[in-house]
């Protein structure tokens, strides 16, 4: 069992967390129940910042649903972990107090936006985090740090007390060190929420008990344009063949599919999320809560110049963008047609799921960035996500599963496998997952940081 100082002088090396819980007791450390929370999730009496200097100092007043959840099943809060501000990035280098570093090579980046989280889980500091997962944010950190990331069915779980982004793509889910502990996690923060009316009323399975089901029967999809161009890193083409290769012979049945509007999935979400962006933040005004600029004199200079003063510089260029596409003239151009590329996006996956059970994709086109590598080039940074934003465009669910490990610099990076499945069938994409997961150990080999 390790103590609070001794979690602490891990994450001295990585900066995972932005904030402990002093109020642990030695009874919490023994449970081994603890669990650390990306900062955009709402505890009550606990500092929640979202990673930007807006709300660095706002305590929540109440708690999200899902931390009430966890603490009914003995869970307690280890602290709340860095992330990109308001969960705008791919790197957690957009957070305004810190980069996290990853655990695997202290030189690169976690992934984003819910980097702190997967690198606690990566450094052995916790088992169990929750992050929240717009269009990748849970699964691309973890396929860097080589933990399990899942992201569920939009509407599953309740995002009341998650500081909003996109409302419309937002997702709570976990980052753990083994898929039944994701499972285990869903188990508890599943189902519907009066607080939140975007959750449904569907059945929550035994996600536990669904794994020990093997995959025998079971038809995987390989999209064939998941696989093509060149922002595809070849090392990590390579490994993810070899995990398909590995699915089948556990008993699954591969073949290939064609989701053809999967191209216009990125340009879709950075419309949609900017447009979305500008509505959901225009409540930080220096107004009601968070910080207020000493510097204005009236009214509209308290609005302009607290804005201005304490948000980053990718939250501003999402507000902008997102007022743009949003103004008379331009929303017929941009938002409704990015509106129809989604519904395009979705139906390639309806028609896919009507063939096939679960399909196959990498997580990420490449292992882990240097940190400062794509800090200067958004388009770049965007493109960290390639794989993973069309899952949110459609709202299904998908797991990041570790499937091996590329060398750069003398180090081992890992590099995800992306298993996504139709709606509301978590069952089966942890469960391809789990069994997976088993057959290649990866999960038990640990990072540098991880070793202490």
């Amino acid at each position: 069992m390790k103590t609070l100082s001794q979690l602490q002088k891990i994450d001295a090396k990585i900066h995972a967390f932005l904030s402990w819980n002093k109020k642990l007791s030695d009874a919490d450390f023994e449970q081994e129940k603890l669990i650390a929370l990306k900062d955009n999730l709402c505890v009550k009496g606990m500092k929640t910042t979202s990673g930007s200097k807006i709300l660095e100092n706002y305590i929540a007043p109440y708690s999200a649903t899902v931390i009430k959840k966890l603490k009914k099943f003995g869970f307690a809060i280890l602290g709340k972990t860095n992330m990109d501000e308001f969960a705008m990035g791919s790197s957690t280098e957009n957070s305004a107090f810190f980069t996290t570093k990853n655990p695997w090579d202290l030189s690169r980046v976690p992934g984003g936006s819910s980097g702190g989280s997967a690198a606690a889980v990566s450094a052995g500091i916790v088992n169990y985090a929750l992050g929240s997962d717009t269009g990748g944010s849970i699964r691309q950190p973890a396929s860097f740090c080589g933990a399990v990331g899942l992201k569920p069915t939009y509407g599953r779980v309740s995002r009341y007390g998650l500081i909003a982004m996109a409302s419309s793509l937002d997702q709570i889910g976990p980052i753990t060190r083994t898929v039944q502990q994701s499972a285990e996690i869903l188990q508890i923060i599943a189902g519907f929420d009066k607080k939140d009316t975007t959750t449904l009323k569907r059945p929550v399975l035994n996600y536990v008990d669904e794994l020990k089901k093997n995959l025998k029967g079971l038809k995987f999809g390989v999209p064939k344009e998941y696989f093509q161009g060149d922002g595809l890193d070849d090392d990590l083409k390579n490994k993810v063949k070899e995990g398909i290769e590995a699915m089948k012979n556990l008993g699954a049945e591969i073949q290939e599919i064609s989701l053809p509007n999967t191209d216009y999935a990125l340009a879709c979400y950075y419309i949609i999320v900017p447009a979305e962006v500008s509505s959901n933040l225009a409540r930080f005004d220096g107004m009601r809560y968070g910080m207020r600029s000493k510097k204005a004199k009236n009214l509209i200079e308290t609005y302009f110049k607290t804005r201005g003063e304490f948000l980053g510089a990718e939250v501003k260029r999402r507000i902008i963008l997102g007022t743009f596409v949003l103004s008379h003239g331009y929303n017929e151009a941009f938002y409704k047609k990015a509106q129809k590329a989604r519904l395009l996006v979705k139906k390639d996956f309806q028609e896919a799921f009507k063939k096939v059970d679960c399909i196959l994709t990498p997580t990420t086109p490449t292992p882990a960035f240097k940190i400062g590598e794509k800090v200067d080039n958004p388009l770049a940074m965007y493109l960290a996500d390639v794989f993973t934003v069309p899952v949110n465009i459609a709202g299904l669910p998908a797991i990041s599963v570790p499937c091996g490990f590329v060398e750069r610099d003398n180090k081992k990076l890992p590099v995800g496998l992306q298993i996504i499945g139709p709606w509301f069938r978590e069952d089966l994409i942890l469960r391809a997952g789990y069994w997976y997961e088993a057959s290649t150990g990866l999960h038990e080999q640990r990072s540098e940081a991880g070793k202490d």
